[in-house]
């Protein structure tokens, strides 16, 4: 993943007022737990109005790659609402999701604002993360959990400390 290409993104999103929140590596990285990965994979509030700010933010980010328009808003608002879209450089893609089942959404993340470079970042706190990962089939989910577990001193699944 390119960090200017990454840094250029999120100052899209915050130029553009997009409520997101980053999950998944990108986010543990502004943790300071670093994984390598290919992917950003992000919440989106799911409402039409806020969709249409990403899609302004990525034409922002990606001088208005016409692959853009592909983000419809009735995919992610629809059954299945997440859409991977792949910018023209194609050093990195991004997992849009206003939702992952019935196990989260935009607004059931916590989250906290992280500042790179100054640009104000919205990611999952490390729990939030710890909750997302622990549980999956994924191998690496389970290894990022026990990561973010052992770092940030978070309660067992017992509930115990």
């Amino acid at each position: 993943m390119d960090r200017d290409e990454l840094l250029g993104l999120l100052r899209a999103l915050e130029e553009a007022a997009v409520d997101y929140v980053l999950i998944g590596a990108a986010a543990m990285g502004f943790h300071g737990v670093v994984r390598a990965t290919e992917d950003v994979d992000m919440l989106v509030r799911a409402a039409p109005e806020n969709i249409e700010r990403l899609r302004a933010a990525l034409r922002a980010a990606f001088a208005e790659d016409p692959e853009i328009e592909d983000i419809r808003t009735d995919d992610l608002l629809g059954a299945y609402p997440a859409v991977r879209y792949y910018p023209p450089t194609g050093d990195l893609y991004l997992d849009v999701m206003t939702r992952l089942g019935e196990v989260a959404s935009f607004e059931s993340v916590e989250s906290e604002a992280k500042e790179i470079e100054g640009v104000r970042v919205r990611v999952a706190t490390p729990a939030a993360l710890h909750r997302l990962k622990k549980g999956t089939v994924r191998a690496i989910d389970r290894q990022d959990a026990a990561v973010l577990r052992q770092r940030f001193d978070l309660p067992d699944d017992d509930g115990d400390e």
